[in-house]
């Protein structure tokens, strides 16, 4: 007998704009992109752009595909597998009024605010954070299953002697999971507000967000994809403060600079920009060739001191 599956597509549509991480969503900002898995095309990332340009009426870019994931709360309700095949789109954010589904972009980081380091404000919501997960590692049932937790902790919080690594969103979120402080989890024990710890999503579409966001911010130390959420021509204060954007820590301005020109991705367009204060800032471009080049070359952005 062959067991029915019931599988959808989730799209994660990311744009910068103004200066901020921005995630396409519908249902009120409920869900991500989604929809019954169609075949039509042969190819299923071909087919993917296809549905979400005809569901969204959002340009698309760069898109790849992200994870697939089993929703078991739905699985467990519809009798047999539910599925999500999901990708990460990389595009310049269209006018609302020309979307399709209700669609409507939001701050990614209104579903993470914990994951902006660069707000002061958020440096006290993560320690409120930390103590409700210290509670819940001394809780633990055994000294194993303790050790093990504040290992957890520590890494991804960045605490005794761990540094905080931008690129582990998903593993802070199934930390707080598990810990009971988010919503969508089946250990949910309301202990601190939305505001700290974010708005909640359907069908668990916050942990493919989550996702998102991991892959989005470990690709950005070593391939160019910050080209792909660009204008064609920018100031090297709007590459650093898009860049700040996304990973969500601020960068040492003259430190940025030198070594975003070292990396030799961008060249000068011999135009410059109106700037509201001070001397007109000089214009760039990407490099043809700037998708064959690495961005980061494996080294550490410049983070400003705090």
């Amino acid at each position: 007998m062959v067991q029915e599956t019931t599988t959808e597509l989730v799209a994660v549509l990311i744009a910068v704009t103004h200066f901020s991480a921005r995630v396409l969503t519908i249902n009120e900002g409920r869900l991500l992109p989604s929809g019954p898995l169609q075949v039509i095309h042969h190819s299923l990332q071909a087919g993917a752009r296809t549905w979400v340009q005809q569901k969204t009426r959002q340009p698309l870019g760069y898109m790849e595909q992200l994870y697939t994931f089993v929703d078991v709360k739905r699985s467990q309700h519809i009798g047999y597998p539910m599925v999500y095949v999901s990708y990460l789109g990389l595009v310049k954010e269209a006018d609302e009024k020309k979307l399709a589904l209700d669609a409507k972009w939001n701050d990614w980081y209104h579903y993470f605010p914990w994951e902006d380091k660069r707000q002061t404000e958020n440096q006290e919501k993560i320690i409120l954070i930390i103590k409700k997960i210290q509670d819940w590692v001394d809780s633990s049932a055994s000294t194993e299953i303790r050790t093990q937790r504040t290992q957890r902790m520590h890494l991804c919080w960045g605490l005794h002697g761990h540094e905080w690594q931008e690129e582990n969103v998903l593993l802070r979120y199934e930390l707080m999971y598990e810990a009971g402080l988010i919503a969508e989890s089946s250990y949910f024990n309301q202990q601190l507000p939305d505001t700290i710890t974010g708005q909640p999503m359907h069908n668990h579409h916050r942990r493919v967000l989550a996702t998102a966001m991991t892959r989005l911010r470990a690709k950005l130390k070593y391939r160019p994809v910050i080209f792909d959420l660009m204008p064609p021509e920018f100031t090297l204060l709007q590459l650093q403060k898009s860049l700040e954007a996304l990973t969500g820590i601020e960068l040492h301005k003259q430190n940025f600079r030198r070594f975003i020109q070292h990396q030799n991705l961008i060249e000068a367009t011999g135009k410059e920009a109106l700037v509201e204060r001070g001397r007109p800032a000089q214009l760039y471009r990407f490099k043809t060739n700037v998708l064959q080049e690495s961005l980061l070359s494996g080294y550490k952005l410049p983070i400003a001191n705090t």
